[in-house]
């Protein structure tokens, strides 16, 4: 007998590749079986309203059905043509780094066409592995793709236009934020006008809606993590029950009702129907609510996953249900004052309550999605400079992108409420909705055909043509919306008005501002000509100075010094910035460089972050940046600015170090409660500080590699550095007070004095961002004449 018969031999290779094939396969249906409750919550909720939205005042059902099967024809090419091939076979490609939306999109061409919208962006940053991961910066192979970008680089109003095309639909993104929660929830309660007499049901069905929202919103800091187990098997429940009960009314009513999808019955739709036809198309666009959430949430789930969960399971479902509603109303044609054409209608009278209950749920998981996303697409704004700064708490330390924000919450149930009571009906609920929807839509098309030719590199031909199909599908249906502005079709513009005002004016007063911070930075040459005790008190510990410049020294540090003549051993010129990538790798987190001769002990540090990253707590925070200055003294990568250098190079000397977790044989940062502990391996030694004349309650170590051997001045830089990280972490902050220069017009007297300092007062301020503990703060405060 073979004595290693017994033990396990290893599978051949092509087991092996069939087992991973099969747990990745196995992980790609787990996704797509996830998404069904996050991403698709909203659109299979819309035959809720779709038919009633439909038939609300411009076309009649009619013994011909011809409105009814035109009504069906549509539904089903609209899903066809827009959520099915445009986004799950075309748009779900144009990923920024795996990240959807618009915004993504909007990043991604920036990158490609090396448009700065961000002022703090740096060589540097082009350099990062995501940045060029995608082939950004590269020229378009055609002809008209490099005059577009060269002229998208060159002229500053095609910039901005872009930006606020992008700010548009970011918008509109809002403004769904806050009807869709309306419509689903009211279309849901809805349900009850067939059991309650119509005397009555007005005035349950609203107090019933309000009761649910306000539920819904008070719950969101609870986050989603927590019920989020819940979603998917709500969703396929629901989709489960309307795909059933449209089998059951085709083969109980209807069984040639197929025949409705051909196009001809459009044909025949907009003969009879005319004008009233085509205003009822605001309704029949409410079948593709929540198709933009396969793109948005593209971030959370992978590309494959998101088309097998609609391919195989959401498209399908849908269909049958509208399917299912249009053969039993085939055979309903009596309309009175009693009856309505809608969802329940045709839901058997045995199974009302039940499916009442489940569409609830559903309306509940597809409003939860929206509002998530609402969140997650300010943050981005934030990020990127062009949202006030607002509380974002993330309520899953698992969960990517799980995020919370107390003051746009509050606003989105306000919001809510006022256009749920205030409309109190379908008809211009959906009308407002669907402007909104199809707006985020036509802003999509449009930036995707700038992808397609400035990062696809495709021919024009190609952009032309995307444009062209979809362009004037989805501006037929703009077109019957925009009529319907008197009736309801106003709140989205309105809602976007106000956000896109409050973006702009934002947007405006950080960039003048940092505009003032770098005409009025000081100079390294000021700087070193106070000697080299800077004529200055050096007081124990790690001094922060938050700062927007990525180089030179801020105005602010200058103020400061002239009002108090005393800062820490160690000092640090701190700047964290968003960079126009989604996430930034973790060992490309710092850039660290020194400002002046090494004994000054002064250093500039700048963390990038991208704009769907998670900022670290104020510990962990304040760990890695002393890790990661640490690393940059043993390794010397950098030398010191020169006295005749300008500070304008000092970007050129920053070195890239990651946190400490990413560099495991380099230096690793110990804080413990005894004096005397082992060393921590064989391979390493401990930089230790002098002993304590008091006891302190943590001692600080440096525990370095044995090689390579660091010099005597790097050693003492340690030390000190050590020393400073025992004493304390302070930080100082600018507290800026922002007026308009003298001479401005009134216009700009307006946007600065007020609309920018009102936000600037009722925000959050950018330092903030690292949750700086109040006791180590020291605020210095200016005016910044702009």
């Amino acid at each position: 007998m073979d004595p290693e018969a017994g033990a396990a031999a290893p599978p051949p290779p092509q087991n092996q590749a069939k087992q991973k094939q099969k747990v990745s396969w196995r992980s790609v249906l787990l996704l797509a079986y996830q998404s069904l409750g996050v991403v698709y919550g909203d659109l299979s909720t819309s035959p809720l309203y779709v038919y009633k939205s439909a038939f609300a005042e411009d076309i009649q059902h009619s013994e011909t059905n011809e409105e009814i099967f035109g009504v069906l024809s549509f539904v089903f090419w609209t899903l066809t043509l827009v959520p099915l091939l445009k986004y799950v076979f075309i748009v779900l490609r144009a990923d920024d780094n795996g990240e959807g939306g618009t915004f993504a999109l909007y990043s991604l061409l920036c990158r490609h066409a090396r448009v700065n919208f961000l002022p703090s962006c740096q060589v540097a940053d082009e350099e990062l592995s995501d940045y060029k991961k995608d082939g950004a910066g590269s020229s378009p192979k055609t002809s008209f793709g490099s005059r577009l970008k060269s002229a998208l680089e060159r002229r500053r109003v095609l910039q901005r236009l872009l930006l606020i095309l992008a700010l548009i639909g970011t918008c509109m993104v809002i403004g769904d934020g806050v009807l869709t929660p309306s419509i689903s929830v009211f279309s849901a309660v809805s349900g009850l006008e067939l059991s309650i007499a119509k005397e009555h049901h007005k005035y349950v069905e609203v107090p019933v809606a309000c009761v649910i929202l306000i539920g819904l919103f008070a719950l969101q800091h609870y986050g989603t993590h927590r019920v989020g187990f819940l979603f998917a098997p709500v969703v396929v429940l629901w989709l489960f029950c309307i795909s059933a009960i449209g089998l059951y009314n085709i083969f109980h009513w209807n069984p040639h009702v197929y025949q409705a999808l051909s196009p001809y019955y459009m044909y025949k739709f907009l003969r009879k129907t005319q004008r009233g036809g085509w205003m009822s198309l605001g309704g029949i666009l409410l079948c593709i609510t929540g198709s933009e959430a396969m793109f948005a949430d593209l971030g959370h789930f992978s590309q494959l996953s998101i088309q097998i969960a609609f391919t195989s399971v959401v498209y399908p479902s849908l269909i049958l249900a509208y399917m299912g509603q249009a053969a039993y109303l085939s055979k309903h044609h009596v309309v009175d004052t009693d009856y309505r054409i809608g969802f329940y209608v045709s839901v058997p009278e045995k199974l009302r309550w039940p499916v009442l209950g489940i569409a609830i749920l559903a309306a509940v998981v597809g409003s939860q999605a929206i509002i998530t996303g609402t969140f997650s697409i300010i943050k981005q704004c934030s990020a990127l400079g062009c949202f006030p700064g607002v509380k974002i708490v993330h309520t899953s330390s698992k969960i990517h992108g799980q995020i919370y924000i107390p003051e746009i919450n509050w606003i989105l149930m306000v919001l809510c409420l006022a256009v749920t009571i205030g409309f109190r009906d379908t008809k211009s609920l959906g009308n407002a909705s669907g402007l909104a929807v199809i707006t985020v839509m036509l802003v999509t098309t449009c930036l995707m055909s700038l992808v397609i030719v400035l990062c696809w590199h495709q021919s024009v031909v190609v952009a032309i043509a995307f444009v062209f199909f979809f362009g004037t599908i989805e501006a037929l249906y703009f077109s019957a919306s925009l009529v319907k502005f008197l009736e309801g079709a106003w709140v989205p513009i309105a809602l976007a008005f106000v956000f896109l005002i409050v973006m702009c004016i934002w947007h405006y007063g950080t960039l003048k501002k940092y505009e003032y911070d770098v005409q009025n930075r000081v100079s390294v040459n000021w700087l070193m000509s106070l000697g080299p005790s800077l004529g200055i008190v050096r007081v124990r510990g790690i001094g922060l100075v938050h700062t927007e410049l990525v180089s030179g020294i801020p105005a602010i540090f200058s103020h400061f010094v002239t009002n108090l003549p005393a800062f820490h051993q160690v000092l640090v010129f701190l700047c964290i910035k968003s960079v126009p990538v989604p996430h930034v790798r973790p060992e490309e987190r710092f850039l660290v460089g020194r400002i002046g001769p090494r004994e000054f002990r002064l250093y500039r540090c700048i963390v990038r972050y991208g704009y769907r990253d998670i900022h670290k707590d104020d510990l962990e925070f304040e760990n890695d940046l002393v890790c990661s200055i640490a690393e940059f003294i043993r390794t010397g990568s950098a030398g010191p600015c020169g006295a005749n250098e300008d500070n304008l190079k000092d970007e050129d000397k920053m070195t890239v170090v990651g946190t400490s977790a990413t560099h495991a044989d380099g230096i690793q940062m110990s804080e413990d409660n005894v004096d005397d502990v082992g060393v921590a391996g064989s391979s390493r030694r401990e930089i230790r500080s002098p002993p304590l004349i008091k006891p302190r309650k943590k001692r600080v170590r440096f525990i370095v590699p044995e090689s390579p051997k660091i010099d005597v001045e790097a050693r003492d830089e340690l030390r000190e550095l050590m020393e400073a990280r025992e004493a304390g972490v302070s930080y100082i902050l600018g507290h800026s007070y922002v007026r308009a220069k003298q001479g401005s017009s009134f216009f700009r007297k307006m946007v600065i004095n007020l609309g920018y300092d009102f936000l600037s007062r009722n925000c959050r301020a950018p330092t903030n961002a690292f949750s700086a503990p109040h006791a180590s703060t020291l605020q210095v405060g200016m005016v910044y004449p702009i």
